[in-house]
């Protein structure tokens, strides 16, 4: 068994926990730039590249995926009430499905508007690479397994979808840096736009009886985990089951652990922030530049538009990058940015970053039925 992730993740994850408690105003104003967590994202890649290391395939990410995310899931879900959920409104949602609309649908509109410019046309249409939209459709709004899918609906190219895998792991791990620091400017774009709506009204707890026993609650979450891995397959499956676990365990069980659930939750989005950087290679190279230059164009365009939706709703910018993240980045990184802002809405970004991942699949398929019309054969 390879310990060499496992050292790296355990170092980062220590080091990040209490360098963000330290009170030194020198350390402070570095993680006032680079949050905690994604310094937890960072350190394991940058130890990786100094010691040569290609860990982006080591086991440590099958049992982030079996056991820590999961685990991650049920903590944070279990630190919601009802109450909390029912607060988040309308307008997120709305927020969230603009994002995937326009990822869905701007290859169609960008490919009928620029079809003229023979760049596009031999990029798109004549190398094939229209075939490799879709699979990008589905790797941002439902994640891995959409993006299989998607694969071989369209029935895209090996040599395409391998040079698709690496742009898009260049732009996500790219976009995943600017939302971190994107979302700590949300009170500054609120002031810009003149959004009145700056929050979602905090829930006032009155736990008159004393909670059960950290180890009590421990229990309880590892014995879900485990139990779920042992009659689950399908990763969405756990996702969604864990996710409706854990709002029964914070809102039917009496005298349930809120505060150690959410505590346990933000040590865990570091743990698996870690496991995710050790994938991150910064001497990934080699991509169609005028592909990728279109990813970029996307992606942008996601994001100027939701970033309007959310003027025309008056709702806090910060819902801009959380909805970004739950549409591009996932189950682990949408909550994971949502704590650079406000740790109380990790929750909502997992809710999201659900709604993401069961619909990304249709979203795809529209994606690919328009552009069948407009570019392929």
């Amino acid at each position: 068994m390879n310990l060499a992730p496992w050292a790296i993740a355990l170092f980062t994850v220590i080091v990040v926990y209490f360098l963000d408690r330290w009170e030194n105003k020198h350390i402070k104003s570095i993680f006032d730039w680079v949050p905690a967590i994604l310094l937890a994202y960072l350190i394991p890649a940058g130890i990786s590249y100094a010691l040569g290391l290609d860990l982006s395939h080591a086991k440590i990410h099958d049992y982030s995926k079996d056991f820590f995310i999961p685990l991650t899931i049920v903590s944070v879900m279990a630190s919601l009430s009802l109450g909390q959920l029912k607060a988040i409104g309308y307008k997120p949602i709305v927020l969230f499905v603009s994002g995937s609309f326009f990822i869905a649908l701007f290859p169609i509109i960008f490919v009928m508007g620029f079809s003229d410019i023979t760049l596009v046309v031999e990029t798109l249409s004549n190398d094939g690479f229209w075939k490799g939209i879709p699979p990008v459709v589905g790797s941002w709004i439902g994640g891995s397994t959409s993006q299989l899918v998607l694969k071989e609906l369209v029935e895209c190219p090996e040599a395409i979808f391998l040079s698709v895998l690496v742009m898009d792991n260049i732009l996500v791990n790219v976009w995943t840096i600017l939302m971190f620091q994107g979302i700590k400017k949300s009170n500054k774009l609120n002031t810009w736009f003149k959004i009145t709506d700056k929050g979602i009204p905090e829930e006032i707890r009155t736990e008159n009886q004393k909670p059960i026993a950290v180890w009590i609650t421990v229990v309880i979450l590892l014995a879900i985990v485990f139990a779920t891995n042992h009659f689950i397959e399908s990763f969405v499956g756990k996702v969604v089951l864990l996710s409706i676990i854990g709002l029964a365990l914070g809102n039917f069980i009496p005298r349930w652990n809120f505060k150690f659930s959410l505590k346990a939750g933000a040590i865990l989005i570091l743990v698996v922030m870690a496991i995710l950087g050790l994938k991150l290679q910064f001497d990934t190279l080699g991509f169609d530049v005028s592909f990728f230059g279109f990813l970029v164009v996307w992606l942008l365009g996601h994001f100027v538009f939701m970033v309007l939706v959310a003027k025309l709703m008056n709702i806090n910018m910060a819902w801009v990058p959380i909805a970004s993240m739950a549409n591009v980045g996932g189950i682990a990184t949408a909550p994971a940015v949502t704590a650079a802002y406000e740790k109380k809405w990790m929750p909502h970004a997992i809710v999201l970053a659900i709604l993401s991942m069961a619909t990304g699949t249709f979203w795809g398929m529209l994606t690919i039925y328009f552009l069948k019309v407009t570019v392929g054969s």
